[in-house]
């Protein structure tokens, strides 16, 4: 079907999620100041967009491009989000088809697979944007053992079972041996920082963050253990991060666009209420030591740049231009258009439209060049199911 129609997607209001980014992006009022978490565009049983193709409701974006292999979306990260791994695919289809020959409704919430596809995402900081990606180096983690108070008990088993074994034995300790070990460390923080916090390139900042609410007597989150064995990151304006299945991950704080093969399955491995198995994280992670590779984009040219990855599962471009900009492509599949600043019209020599505040986001068939003219500084991203080069 050709032709250039209005998206509208839809919003996920996670209780971690802040209350003026994506309402601004959209132009939806928030007096009550609901958490507005995440907006998706895509096809998926938990929140297909929709097409503006001239009827008074919208056209399920499924009817138009049913077999869309991504989804993409902006997250704006105002608290902590769990600790987390997605299964690959081969895991996913084999332990989904499980879980439903068990009878676990799909919307349980010990239900581990929410679909039979793998999750492989590449995000895309849209502000400084911080995160947990992977394990520290074996020299790093050593470092990190012997200078946190109250975790150099952890050494030994460091030393003898590796990356492995010592996450294996985090996550499955008694919760009382969770709590001695990690009181006196949060117990330490106070002390530490009574007059100065920590920078937030340093664990120290994000546990304190993780245990405000914490009290003396309750049971602390294992996922404190992991902040300590993860890379912190920071991502500035417009840096990526691509994590594929298995490498164990968090987002701190800030904002981002993000693409996925079109999954929601999550394992779990602390900070969090939700359901977390740790005997499925377990079968799931990569317990390595791994040196995080920040993308920056490569030049198509002077306006676009291109995020590669190792899946072709998706594709994420990014254009920018300035006021008076004129730029085009020639779409080779289906593609999502999402406009994250500024105002531009969006065009095909037969129908235009705006991007602007309110109205982000469109869909776009190939056989037609689409133009852009940027009536103000503006970033505009392009996602289409395959890597193309060109």
């Amino acid at each position: 079907m050709p032709g250039i129609y209005v998206l509208k997607g839809v919003v996920k209001h996670y209780d971690w999620g802040g209350n003026s980014f994506i309402p601004a992006l959209l132009q939806v009022p928030n007096t009550p100041g609901k958490p507005f978490a995440e907006y998706w565009l895509g096809v998926h049983p938990l929140g297909t967009a929709t097409a503006d193709t001239g009827g008074s409701t919208g056209t399920d974006l499924s009817i138009l491009t049913p077999d869309l292999p991504f989804l993409l979306k902006v997250l704006d990260v105002k608290e902590m989000l769990s600790i987390q791994v997605h299964p690959d695919k081969k895991t996913a289809k084999e332990q989904f088809a499980a879980e439903d020959a068990a009878g676990i409704p799909a919307d349980a919430p010990n239900r581990n697979y929410k679909d039979p596809n793998h999750k492989p995402e590449l995000s895309v900081a849209l502000s400084d944007f911080w995160l947990l990606h992977g394990f520290k180096s074996v020299e790093d983690i050593i470092d990190t053992l012997q200078q946190v108070s109250g975790l150099g008990e952890l050494l030994p088993v460091f030393h003898e079972k590796g990356h492995t074994g010592l996450y294996r034995h985090i996550m499955e300790l008694p919760q009382t041996a969770v709590n001695r070990i990690l009181e006196p460390v949060l117990a330490g923080l106070t002390g530490l920082y009574a007059e100065k916090k920590p920078e937030k390139s340093d664990a120290d900042y994000w546990v304190i963050r993780a245990t405000r609410s914490h009290e003396p007597g309750m049971d602390i989150d294992r996922g404190i253990f992991s902040i300590y064995l993860m890379n912190i990151l920071h991502l500035k304006k417009g840096e990526g991060i691509f994590q594929e299945p298995g490498v164990l991950h968090a987002y701190l704080e800030g904002q981002i666009v993000e693409i996925m093969s079109n999954s929601d399955n999550v394992l779990r491995g602390g900070l969090t209420t939700k359901h977390i198995d740790i005997k499925e994280l377990l079968r799931n992670v990569r317990c390595e030591g791994m040196q995080p590779d920040i993308l920056t984009g490569d030049p198509v040219n002077e306006h676009e740049q291109i995020y590669h990855t190792p899946y072709p599962d998706f594709c994420l471009r990014k254009i920018e231009l300035e006021a008076g900009d004129t730029y085009s492509f020639l779409p080779e599949q289906a593609e999502l258009i999402l406009l994250t600043s500024g105002k531009t019209e969006l065009d095909d020599d037969r129908i235009a439209l705006p991007l602007k505040a309110g109205s982000p986001a469109a869909l776009v068939f190939p056989g037609e060049t689409v133009y852009l003219a940027a009536a103000s500084k503006s970033t505009i991203f392009r996602a289409s199911g395959t890597v193309n080069n060109g």
